[in-house]
């Protein structure tokens, strides 16, 4: 089991950028492929991006690709998420999840792959 704990949150302006971060500890890091997710009050857990145990590949919910970025650091056993232009529709909890795997190329979409989690982090964006 890993330990996830999410930061970087907070109130932002349309327009304005944020940059999350997951720091994991308990098991090897890089033995995880990991996610970011969020959700809203009365909403579903939805998938935001998706990075391989490799780091080498990724995937972005379709309303976000090319505004945020996924990554990680091994070394310092942190997950990060970089949010630019952001939207009043990015308002959310933010959550990191992950995945232990064997294959270093694959990315987990679904929210049912995911094991372990933080407990988040509040992004609002205003208007």
């Amino acid at each position: 089991q890993v330990q996830l704990v999410e930061s970087g949150g907070g109130l932002v302006q349309a327009g304005g950028s944020l940059r999350l971060s997951c720091a994991a500890s308990g098991r090897t890091f890089s033995s995880y492929a990991m996610g970011w997710f969020r959700q809203t009050p009365g909403n579903k857990r939805e998938i935001v991006a998706a990075i391989s145990r490799s780091g080498g590949t990724s995937n972005y919910k379709d309303s976000v690709k090319g505004r945020f970025t996924i990554s990680r650091d091994d070394a310092k056993n942190t997950l990060y998420l970089q949010m630019n232009s952001l939207k009043p529709e990015d308002t959310a909890v933010y959550y990191c999840a992950a995945t232990l795997t064997l294959i270093g190329a694959r990315i987990y979409n679904d929210i049912e792959n995911y094991n372990d989690w933080g407990r988040g982090t509040q992004v609002t964006v205003s208007s």
